[in-house]
């Protein structure tokens, strides 16, 4: 599912936050990594520093993949470069919707328009017009200490409505959990009017035995109240290292639109976000 984990970096400190988690997800996943970078021109001073820069950072992702390769010693993976050049939104795009199963691991915060999903910037338009590839966000707040040393992507959480857009994640996530050994929680958000726990609990505890055939080991919870907010909230009580959910779903979880339930986990919340376009 995950033949290449793609970076864009802008040659900023904030966009190479993003690189801890490819390392991670790829190194156990046996997964190539592409560093892609799109230059504003093709000028020459700008061309040879971007040279420079690439051949710093594949050296040292390459450095810390192999750690992560130690215990799979006939596992090779290609940690390569990209190019493009104009609107980096577009470059990204562009290089990410060639027909193989990517994943896209990006800062939100960086020099070339990455900046807390303003209307307009990089990311916001690089979620709303890929169609293919799953989306890992990581948000860059300052200085960002080296997390190399310990495992990043223990625990999940994965809203879900109940509708089968919601669940669509759940191949992609599982795979991940799998491989990484990450344990994944279900949660469901709901009103205690309109719902039958009972049921809602049915839903989610067949789910969790849908997903232990399948390797991964997860739990449920439900809670009542608005929706943005418990997910939230439960991420941080529980110190989530991922939010899985897709961007379209039965409540409100609909591409991003100002005032959406992933809108304001985005804006909000803490966690890392990984979607999933359905």
């Amino acid at each position: 599912m995950y033949t290449k984990v793609v970076v864009p970096l802008d040659c900023s400190p904030l966009a190479e936050v993003a690189l801890p988690y490819a390392e991670e997800i790829a190194g156990k996943m046996g997964s190539d990594i592409v560093l892609l970078t799109v230059l504003p021109t093709e000028e020459p001073g700008e061309v040879e520093n971007h040279l420079a820069y690439s051949k710093k950072m594949v050296s040292s992702t390459r450095i810390q993949v192999k750690k992560y390769l130690e215990a799979q010693p006939d596992a090779k993976i290609t940690i390569s470069t990209a190019t493009r050049t104009g609107n980096p939104a577009e470059g990204i795009l562009d290089y990410a919707d060639k027909g193989y199963p990517s994943l896209i691991v990006m800062a939100t915060h960086g020099r070339s328009g990455l900046s807390r999903w303003a209307i307009g910037s990089v990311a916001d338009k690089v979620v709303k017009d890929t169609s293919k590839q799953p989306l890992l966000l990581v948000r860059a707040k300052g200085n960002h200490p080296d997390m190399r040393a310990k495992r990043i992507l223990k625990k999940a959480l994965v809203p879900l409505d109940g509708s089968v857009a919601s669940e669509s994640v759940l191949p992609y996530i599982g795979e991940i959990a799998r491989n990484l050994d990450m344990e994944i929680t279900l949660l469901r958000v709901v009103h205690k009017a309109e719902h039958n726990f009972s049921e809602v609990e049915n839903y989610l505890r067949n789910w969790c035995e849908t997903l232990a055939e399948q390797g991964v080991n997860a739990g449920y919870e439900v809670r009542t109240g608005n929706a943005a907010e418990q997910i939230i909230n439960y991420a941080d009580e529980t110190a989530t290292d991922l939010i899985a959910m897709t961007t379209r779903g039965q409540t409100a979880i609909n591409m991003f639109s100002l005032g959406s339930v992933a809108q304001k986990i985005l804006m909000d919340g803490n966690s890392p976000l990984f979607l999933v376009k359905v």
